[in-house]
């Protein structure tokens, strides 16, 4: 059909623009237009679809009641969501509930600590050094620190070395409330252990490699001394057995948490006496003139004179606590407690760790503060170290430094 159908030329072509009316009455004669439904017949082409609009997202929060996911599982502060179908390239969904859950875990700082262990002027090294972080686990915040300084051999003090946190460990983990029982039980079980290993209690000699073993398979002139720090977020607890020393430096003073025990200590003098032994005054006092210190881990020949039980102490910790020094005998017997403080703390000191970053396009990390700490602790080892040789130290030298200052 030619001619116009509502105000439409059909007989023009495609390019011709149709100049529509701006009168009331053309507007109102195109809304009554698309008031009425065209209903094409079978020839003519159905137009496409018109496209779909896109889902907004905010329509799947629209619900104030969303359905809770698959299986979820709490690990701390952290809310792990676990996707119905998960294979190796499936990742998981974390959410932070620190603001919403009642019983957050807070997360323990681990302390930075340095050490070091020289044979000095000593023919064979017999020092032990044990240092393990989270010993109980990685939320406990229980921190352990050992110092082993062997005599006769150095088997006693590496078996120390290997076996004493595992102890004190299993000790914990039974729930005694006491830290002096758990310490007590834990240095006669490792005493008992030592006494009984080189006798073949775990199927022959204690190491091929022990020169005390080669020369005297059944040898029980053999011990160390044992120096032991727990340190928990509130407490520091330190268990010493023999001449190895624990100190503590607050606020520039050092304060010791432990005391040696030498043989003319009097109480000490009394209880070798009370037991039938004698102290013999040869190159020092010593327990039946051979041994130059009263307790021991080990040394079953000189039993019941030299006992391996320890003397503990529990200290509070303070914000006022900057550094925990642990060494053998040949640092105490050259250094006193007050220069060993002060050598710890100006290394501390002069390597402060940079502040956080204060914004995300900062320069500095926070994994700075930590590798700063770290090798001050390191210095602060190494300088007593080079310290005690350099005043003629004629034994082995063992120091841990730990650093105590809160946020490092």
């Amino acid at each position: 059909m030619a001619g116009m159908c509502y105000g439409v030329n059909m007989g023009e072509t495609e390019t011709s623009t149709p100049v529509e009316p701006s009168s009331k009455s053309a507007r109102r004669r195109r809304m009554e237009i698309h008031q009425f439904n065209f209903v094409p017949n079978d020839s003519a082409v159905a137009p496409p679809p018109l496209p779909k609009k896109k889902r907004q997202r905010i329509e799947t929060v629209v619900d104030p009641v969303p359905p809770p996911p698959r299986s979820c599982g709490v690990e701390g502060n952290v809310l792990t969501t676990v996707p119905e179908e998960e294979d190796e390239g499936s990742t998981t969904t974390t959410f932070d509930l620190s603001a919403t859950t009642s019983n957050d875990v807070v997360p323990t700082e681990r302390p930075k600590f340095g050490m070091t262990s020289v044979c000095g002027r000593r023919r064979d090294m017999e020092d032990s050094v044990a240092i393990h972080p989270s010993f109980c686990d990685s939320r406990s915040g229980l921190h352990f620190f050992g110092v082993y300084d062997g005599h006769g051999c150095s088997h006693v003090a590496t078996k120390c070395k290997d076996r004493m946190h595992e102890i004190v460990r299993d000790e914990y983990g039974t729930g005694e409330l006491s830290w002096e029982h758990t310490m007590n039980q834990s240095f006669s079980k490792m005493d008992k252990e030592v006494t009984d290993w080189p006798r073949g209690a775990n199927g022959g000699a204690a190491s091929s490699s022990c020169r005390c073993e080669l020369q005297t398979p059944h040898c029980d002139a053999v011990g160390s001394t044992a120096v032991v720090a727990v340190v928990t977020p509130e407490k520091i607890v330190v268990s010493n057995c023999g001449d190895s020393r624990a100190v503590l430096c607050r606020n520039g003073v050092a304060i010791p948490l432990s005391v040696d025990h030498k043989p003319d200590r009097p109480d000490e003098l009394n209880r070798i006496q009370d037991a039938g032994g004698r102290v013999i005054f040869w190159d020092g006092p010593r327990v039946l003139g051979v041994l130059a210190m009263s307790r021991a881990i080990g040394d079953n020949y000189l039993k019941p004179y030299v006992i391996p039980e320890p003397e503990v102490t529990i200290t509070d910790r303070t914000v006022e606590d900057e550094c925990l020094i642990l060494a053998s005998d040949g640092l105490w017997d050259v250094v006193s407690n007050e220069t060993a403080c002060g050598v710890a703390r100006m290394c501390l000191q002069s390597r402060r760790p940079p502040s956080p970053p204060r914004s995300p396009g900062s320069d500095v990390n926070v994994t700075d503060a930590g590798e700063s700490s770290d090798r001050a602790c390191s210095d602060a080892a190494i300088l007593l170290t080079k310290l005690a040789l350099a005043r003629h130290s004629t034994d082995n030298v063992s120091v841990v430094v730990v650093d105590l200052r809160r946020g490092q």
